[in-house]
């Protein structure tokens, strides 16, 4: 079963994310629920058989009243534009997360109505399958082979857009083993519905395993295959690559109009990492 609900994360962006939401919230409870309570107080003290409650509707010019209407709610504003103001630049999703390993590069194509994850350090391939390891640092490198998408994981947090021609990149982290539902938020077509995927964070052990598995596959991405991969599917099979063809993913850009990437493939086991945030 998908443990796939936001409210419920099984990462620090999540963590945060959820944490925003209960500030949000808690923060405009402070105009809804005075509203709430004062509706039921007039409801009872003005009610028909209450003969003895004083009416006095004329407040024109109360000074009191003004500030309580004015000040009230432009303080909920200024505090709520303070606290999102923060928390959207620490959740900026091209951010890194700090720890001890190098981030995982996973490549993502989005298909009509697939996805396709490619590994580059490892030179494998799956379609509708994200797995690595719980703990480590994983950063998406996503792009479209068709119109816009916009992968989001709830369980791990955070939302990104995927376009042909174009890289996107979304920095996420699993604290705990666990299996979870990705899916596309982009209406796209027919097969929108049905265009998720499995997120499994595993151990050590379990993602090497993966990785054996996808070793032993008979598939391997070429160019060519990939031509056949991308035409449009429904309910698509999770398939297993054993190589991928060199710079695949940018050869993919390339084709929307982006500009042609020879280069290899950056050594992320040197890169300088950031202090650890929520997004």
């Amino acid at each position: 079963m998908f443990q796939d609900t936001m409210l419920d994360p099984a990462g620090p962006v999540s963590a945060a994310t959820r944490d925003l939401l209960f500030e949000s919230v808690g923060l405009m409870l402070i105009v809804v629920v005075p509203v709430f309570v004062l509706t039921a107080f007039v409801v009872w003290r003005y009610r028909a058989g209450n003969t003895s409650a004083a009416y006095t509707p004329r407040w024109n010019g109360s000074r009191l009243l003004e500030m309580g209407l004015w000040t009230v709610p432009v303080t909920i504003v200024v505090l709520l534009w303070f606290v999102v103001w923060n928390r959207t630049h620490e959740l900026d999703p091209y951010r890194t997360i700090e720890s001890d390993q190098p981030p995982l590069v996973v490549q993502v194509v989005a298909l009509d109505w697939q996805w396709l994850f490619i590994y580059p350090e490892e030179e494998v391939a799956s379609v509708n399958r994200l797995v690595f390891p719980v703990g480590r640092p994983l950063t998406i490198q996503l792009t479209s082979d068709s119109v816009m998408n916009s992968l989001l994981i709830p369980a791990l947090g955070g939302q990104i857009y995927a376009m042909a021609g174009m890289q996107t990149e979304l920095n996420l982290k699993a604290d705990r083993i666990g299996v979870f539902e990705g899916r596309n938020t982009m209406f796209n077509g027919n097969g929108f519905s049905a265009q998720t995927f499995t997120v499994e964070a595993m151990d050590m052990a379990g993602y090497q395993a993966f990785l054996a598995e996808a070793r032993t596959s008979p598939n391997a991405l070429t160019e060519e295959s990939f031509q056949t991969l991308a035409e449009p599917t429904v309910n698509g099979p999770l398939r297993l690559y054993s190589s991928v063809a060199p710079n695949l993913f940018h050869t993919i850009m390339g084709a929307h109009g982006s500009m042609p990437h020879t280069v290899a493939e950056p050594d992320m086991s040197s890169a300088p990492h950031h202090a650890d945030h929520a997004r």
